[in-house]
């Protein structure tokens, strides 16, 4: 079977912005799309480089997030400090828990799915893998859709704070958890956005 013709190999070029597909000039200058004016690429440039970056870099950031303190709660009584699983340990034990399994969810189990799915995606097309390929793609649509929803985890933490009983003698300072827990949502946000997934079908192009 003939391979599905691309358009960069008809001389085309889609738009990622508004989708508009367009000639590509002639004389190799950088195009850009006749409508919206944003720069057309054949593919996203070094989308796997710059994808390893971002997931490498988020994965390294995974670690403190949980084994840091994401809050310092300080009163009369003392200060102290709650990491993720502390906070999700404390609202199981205290009888909240479909509040737990949410906070453990969208905190923990939500990050580390969306950074093993992108290390497959990103393995498997640098290996050349022509395995899977819709389902491959099925799972980038995926992690796109659960990126909309990656913000959950901010309010996450805010119905965190907001279940300590604070009083006028306390108050509640974010830990340097918090900040590598944000760093590991916006790692991962813009680790899917660098990942092209017509590679995915490239490999299978070139395997044809």
């Amino acid at each position: 079977m003939n391979p599905a013709p691309i358009t960069a190999r008809i001389g085309l070029l889609a738009c990622e912005v508004c989708r508009l597909v367009s000639r590509a000039p002639s004389t190799g200058d950088v195009a850009h799309c006749p409508r919206c004016g944003a720069a057309l690429h054949t593919r996203k440039p070094a989308s796997l480089v710059r994808t390893w970056a971002f997931l490498i870099a988020a994965m390294i950031l995974y670690v403190p997030a949980n084994v840091l303190p994401i809050m310092d709660t300080s009163s009369l009584f003392g200060t102290q400090n709650d990491t993720i699983l502390s906070g999700i340990a404390f609202l199981w034990t205290s009888g909240s828990y479909v509040l737990a399994m949410v906070v453990f969810f969208a905190s923990v189990l939500v990050p580390l799915l969306k950074m093993i799915a992108l290390a497959i995606l990103a393995g498997s097309v640098q290996m050349g893998s022509v395995r899977y390929r819709r389902t491959r793609t099925r799972l980038y649509r995926l992690i796109e859709f659960a990126g909309r929803w990656s913000m959950l985890d901010i309010y996450v933490v805010t119905i965190l704070v907001a279940l300590v009983q604070v009083s006028t003698l306390a108050s509640i300072h974010a830990g340097p958890g918090a900040a590598a827990f944000g760093a590991v949502v916006v790692l991962t946000m813009f680790s899917a956005t660098s990942f092209d997934p017509r590679l995915i079908w490239d490999t299978q192009e070139e395997a044809s």
